[in-house]
């Protein structure tokens, strides 16, 4: 990286236009002093950690494209890491921007490494997932010095961005015994560190030790993303004491980190009533100062085991047009087990939708044309045109072609009763044959 800056926040502040600006500026159709003032201001982030050479550029920030992160990594039940590294570029190849890998068996360090050296989306990762599988100790034996060496572990092997649960407290182990949540805590990292807290009696070292935290990503220009330990399990948890409480902190750590030229992201709820969504992400704009706020869906009811897929994907859309600019998928695997290959391609394709969709509402820069597009292939019946427009064509000429009508200007829904067909007949001056 250039001598004069650090991290492009650092760059940004001093007005200096990176090539990862340049390079965002073009895919978003901005200019490039509008991305460096943006990122100048913490409220778009640029992941692009100096040893992920080759990484494709993306920004994230609300006034941008929204983006979508995949979740995937090896567990101890499923550890087969060719399959996780089929299912990582299938990911790629149908558009995500981020890969996020949360595996927690094995040695981790090969698969993560492989990621940053081969793969060109983000990619980021939870260290605390990580400290009990490097060390391979429980827990309660772990130091706070350990889950910092962690950190620094993956900014040297060229991750991204960092999930890091820094805003709850042992004032948090408090709150939880107090106010009954139905769902307590069910963010896997934060439910780590209420439990090391819990055991071991001593302040959450990723806040105790926020500072330290801060040069490693400074030195690396590794973004932080704050997690939400207490982000709601349940429509019932939502908007609570515990979920504003951290969120406010989590403001605070943003503003700190800032000040080190460390880009932020905040992370936010998991599960939200649809009426109560748009005004969760005005008051994280609010609290945390415009930083991009990356959501977990939010899932808009709590009986669709299955079909979660589409329940995140009505939150995501709500969320990111009202101001959410990076949405984690959600596959229809999620709460029973880890997705396949099939399960992450429908869990990219509900997100991609809820994302384009809120593009839309956004008016940002060109979202649309890809729909007028599709428009005007519909018009002419062009179906190969479609197919080109489809978010996903392979799925749409397979339903077309498994059901093909006796007319192709036509499909097997409406036959010659088709509308499209008719007004064109019409407009034209065309006889109009039904029957």
């Amino acid at each position: 990286m250039n001598e004069n800056y650090t991290t492009q926040m650092h760059a940004a502040k001093q007005g200096i236009i990176t090539p990862q600006m340049e390079a965002v500026a073009r895919k978003e159709y901005r200019l490039p002093k509008e991305i460096c003032s943006l990122v100048a201001e913490g409220k778009v982030v640029i992941c692009a950690n100096k040893r992920h050479v080759c990484l494709d550029f993306n920004g994230v920030g609300s006034m941008l494209r929204t983006k979508i992160n995949v979740n995937l990594g090896v567990s101890r039940d499923c550890k087969d890491y060719d399959a996780e590294i089929k299912k990582v570029m299938a990911a790629v190849d149908m558009g995500a921007e981020a890969i996020m890998d949360l595996s927690s068996h094995g040695d981790t360090r090969v698969f993560r490494r492989k990621l940053t050296a081969e793969c060109q989306a983000i990619i980021g990762t939870v260290p605390v997932y990580d400290a009990v599988i490097h060390y391979q100790r429980d827990l309660a034996t772990l130091s706070a010095k350990d889950f910092i060496d962690v950190i620094r572990l993956h900014a040297e092997d060229g991750v991204d961005f960092v999930t890091l649960h820094c805003g709850i407290t042992r004032k948090t182990i408090e709150q939880l015994h107090k106010k009954k949540r139905k769902m307590n805590i069910v963010s896997r990292g934060g439910s780590l560190v209420f439990a090391w807290m819990c055991m071991t009696g001593r302040e959450n070292p990723f806040y105790e030790y926020y500072d330290g935290i801060l040069d490693i990503c400074r030195e690396y220009d590794v973004t932080i993303s704050l997690g939400d330990a207490c982000r709601p399990g349940c429509l019932a948890d939502a908007g609570d004491v515990c979920q504003i409480e951290e969120l406010v902190r989590l403001g605070e750590l943003t503003k700190r980190a800032w000040e080190k030229d460390v880009q932020i992201m905040v992370e936010g709820p998991g599960h939200m009533a649809l009426d109560q969504i748009a005004a969760n992400m005005k008051i994280q704009q609010n609290i945390c100062m415009g930083a991009p706020f990356y959501v977990l869906g939010p899932l808009v009811t709590d009986i669709a085991p299955g079909y979660d897929h589409i329940t995140s994907a009505i939150g995501g859309a709500i969320a990111a047009a009202a101001g959410a600019a990076f949405l984690c998928y959600v596959t229809p695997a999620e709460h029973l087990a880890l997705p396949n290959v099939e399960d992450v391609k429908q869990g990219i394709i509900a997100s991609k939708i809820a994302a384009h969709a809120a593009d839309i509402a956004k008016h940002i820069p060109h979202a649309r044309d890809i729909d007028d597009r599709m428009a005007e292939a519909r018009q002419k019946l062009d179906w190969k045109e479609q197919w080109a427009c489809a978010i996903d064509p392979e799925k749409a000429n397979v339903i077309r072609n498994n059901r093909s009508p006796e007319h192709e200007d036509t499909c097997s829904m409406c036959g010659k009763f088709c509308a499209v067909r008719s007004m064109n007949k019409a407009l034209s001056g065309e006889y109009i044959d039904i029957l």
